[in-house]
């Protein structure tokens, strides 16, 4: 693809290398140094959401058709580098790396790429070292004289081409709930002393006296002086007195067992999610403005 219209390819549909349609070519970036282009950016997603980068080696223009070497799903899979800035080196090398060119034969040494959404009469000084890139509004404009009409539907087209396969991944929180072990608290065996008073009733005995009188006869007569005197006989009483001692005994033991007590307990947070929701043309009130212009005038034939 050594030569080419810019202003045509900006507005052209881009094709596979099997015949599919593949969406709307949006820009073209030329090299920095010499003005060739080196790579275009054909809208693979739905209302114009996604551009890949595609290598202009082997591309072919005719008409408003621009027939590229790779199929859609090829095209569809390229590395994800941002449109909308200069081209560096290294996004240069893997885009040549996946669509497997070779990177130093593709480039001229030590220059990047500038992208451009030149119009007609533009072409020749929109590669020039350094030339900043106009956004795709101003290209828009540089082609107004072509049917906006026809445009549009060309979008319309894409979208159909890329409806099936428009998807958007949808995000939800989950609660995971588990638990953690951590220390509740003490617990300590104490002992200390308190005072009882206690009463026993204890038997005792002691001895008492009693006065005995026997007579004496000749049958236990008993030898005797048979002098008249005074006498005093000691005799010693005994009894018995509580007595109180304490010793300290075990009577127990007692100790502390852990054991395991399962219960519920119920937690509560607030998790987000995401919602899908499909706006159509109908939706917005845009039915019937297909064949309207900018300002809802009727677009020039």
């Amino acid at each position: 693809m050594t030569t080419f219209d810019v202003n045509a390819i900006l507005s052209s549909t881009a094709y596979g290398s099997d015949g599919d349609k593949i969406g709307k070519v949006e820009q073209v970036f030329l090299d920095d140094n010499s003005g060739e282009p080196t790579f275009l950016t054909v809208n693979t997603g739905l209302f114009g959401a996604k551009e890949n980068f595609v290598p202009v080696k082997g591309a072919r223009q005719d008409g408003d058709r621009v027939v590229l070497p790779y199929t859609k799903d090829v095209i569809k899979d390229a590395p994800k580098v941002d449109a909308d800035q200069h081209l560096s080196p290294a996004e240069e090398e893997e885009l040549y790396r996946y669509y497997e060119l070779n990177y130093e034969d593709g480039r001229t040494a030590g220059t990047d790429r500038d992208r451009t959404t030149a119009a007609a009469g533009t072409a020749g000084t929109a590669g020039v070292a350094g030339t900043a890139a106009a956004d795709r509004g101003v290209a828009d404009r540089d082609v107004a004289d072509r049917d906006r009409a026809a445009v549009d539907q060309d979008r319309r087209d894409v979208a159909a081409t890329a409806g099936d396969e428009a998807s958007v991944v949808r995000h939800e929180e989950r609660l995971n709930v588990g638990t953690q072990e951590r220390e509740a608290g003490h617990a300590r065996l104490r002992k200390y002393v308190v005072t009882d008073h206690e009463t026993v009733d204890v038997p005792v005995e002691r001895e008492e006296v009693t006065v005995e009188r026997t007579p004496i006869n000749d049958t236990n007569a008993r030898v005797d002086n048979g002098t008249i005197g005074e006498e005093e006989v000691d005799v010693t009483l005994h009894e018995e007195r509580p007595v109180v001692q304490k010793e300290a005994v075990a009577v127990e033991e007692v100790g502390l067992n852990k054991q395991t007590v399962q219960e519920t307990q119920r937690v509560e947070a607030d998790v987000r999610k995401e919602q899908v929701d499909v706006e159509t043309d109908v939706d917005r009130g845009d039915l019937g403005r297909d064949d309207l212009g900018r300002d809802g005038e009727a677009p020039r034939r």
